[in-house]
């Protein structure tokens, strides 16, 4: 049984308990445990894959030991040639779609969202892992992925389905309790047979493991039948869709973006980084913002939205986060030398770290609620506008909240209007 581990009284100094009633104030949340990541992103797309099989993924608990359900979501996008219109929307709708989960319920527990980026069929990865290759593994950390996306480019190649899917079974860490959601979405526009690996045996495994495969055909549907997707998806309880992976994504500027736009930037500056990772971070933080808003401000209200929700979590990286999972705790904190730490708590005593923080979270908390509220008068008035406009074809997020809302009422999750 996976037991939360807790910190030995043994090995920590005492100090006073109006420190550790600060600290206490300062969580806003009940603690989660961060699942694991896989073990190894793929970083160089010359060196082979190598991946570690049946890895299997650590139960998120809080401190009341009630185990939160999880939404798994491992996303293949093929980057061939050709492959540009589909990638443009995957990285355009990402923040679209978690906001579309950010109301999820199972019980009337809020899930944790993991999110996993494979791509496959570019030469520029290497043969004999099948021209596959995983950007990252499974994360809470949005940005991450966000900046994964943005980072793929295409290239002529080889696209194996089989071989993608068998890569992304074997080599992620899957939750263990069949109440969660596990789910694969493939898409791209060749032959769903090719390669070296049936993807009737790749689909069977991912069975085995209760994982569904949803297959998105970047053409037409019948096209996409007859190139085998849809059996792709039916043989492991998934939906097949087709897109037009072509179609430019509008994002719709409402009144509301100039403040989100205000709220979000006043909300990173809440954000405490720390450790080794905590500047670079902090640095892929705005670059996600700078990238969304260069696109429009539509697509940065979607972002804010996104950050604003329980879904956005960086406590690996974030002392604000970090003490509200229980990552860091106060007395680690007030331990913490200077060179892990930002500039504004150099120097700064234990009762003042840990006010800081404090301060921190409670200004996140206010700001965080602002466009919240904010965000829903926006919605309001976009889906007038849309009721306004002449339906589109479906996009890379419809498939995504589709496919994963219908098999999330087999798992008894519910979605809040």
């Amino acid at each position: 049984m996976q037991v939360k581990p807790t910190p030995s009284n043994q090995s920590r100094i005492n100090f006073p308990r109006a420190l550790l009633s600060a600290a206490i104030l300062a969580t806003l949340l009940t603690p989660l445990t961060e699942s694991a990541l896989a073990s190894r992103v793929v970083e160089n797309p010359n060196q082979p894959a190598t991946l570690q099989l049946g890895m299997q993924g650590n139960p998120a608990i809080t401190n009341e030991g009630i185990e939160l359900p999880r939404i798994q979501v491992a996303i293949v996008l093929d980057t061939s040639n050709s492959m540009d219109g589909l990638i443009d929307q995957t990285r355009n709708q990402l923040w679209q779609v978690v906001n579309e989960f950010s109301t999820a319920r199972q019980n009337g527990v809020a899930p944790i969202l993991e999110i996993a980026i494979f791509e496959y069929g570019n030469d520029g990865n290497a043969s004999n892992a099948g021209y596959v290759r995983m950007l990252n593994g499974f994360t809470r950390e949005l940005d991450a992925v966000s900046a994964g996306l943005f980072s793929l480019t295409t290239n002529g190649g080889s696209e194996y389905c089989g071989f993608a899917i068998e890569t992304v079974v074997n080599g992620l860490q899957w939750s263990q309790s069949d109440n969660d959601i596990k789910t694969i979405f493939i898409a791209g526009n060749e032959s769903f047979a090719q390669g070296p690996i049936n993807y009737r045996e790749a689909v069977r495994l991912a069975g085995q493991h209760g994982i569904s495969i949803n297959t998105i055909h970047a053409g037409s549907h019948e096209e996409g039948i007859r190139d085998q997707w849809q059996s792709g998806a039916l043989l492991a309880g998934g939906d097949y869709m087709s897109i037009d992976a072509n179609q430019q994504v509008v994002h719709i500027v409402a009144p509301q973006d100039d403040k989100i736009a205000d709220l979000n930037a006043r909300l990173n500056q809440t954000y405490v980084p720390y450790g080794d990772a905590g500047a670079a971070s902090a640095d892929r933080q705005l670059e996600q913002d700078a990238l969304s808003s260069g696109i429009s401000a539509g697509l940065l209200a979607k972002r804010a939205k996104s950050k604003a929700s329980a879904f956005y979590n960086n406590a690996k990286w974030d002392l604000v986060d970090a003490l509200e999972e229980g990552k860091v705790d106060a007395e680690e904190l007030v331990q913490m030398e200077d060179e892990k730490l930002p500039e504004p708590m150099l120097g700064m005593s234990a009762q003042e770290k840990l006010d800081y923080v404090q301060a921190q979270t409670t200004e996140r908390k206010r700001i965080k609620q602002e466009i919240s509220e904010l965000s829903e008068s926006r919605s309001a008035y976009v889906a007038e506008k849309k009721r306004e406009e002449i339906a589109s074809a479906p996009s890379m997020s419809d498939a995504l909240t589709n496919a994963i809302k219908k098999q999330a009422q087999q798992k008894n999750f519910a979605f809040e209007e």
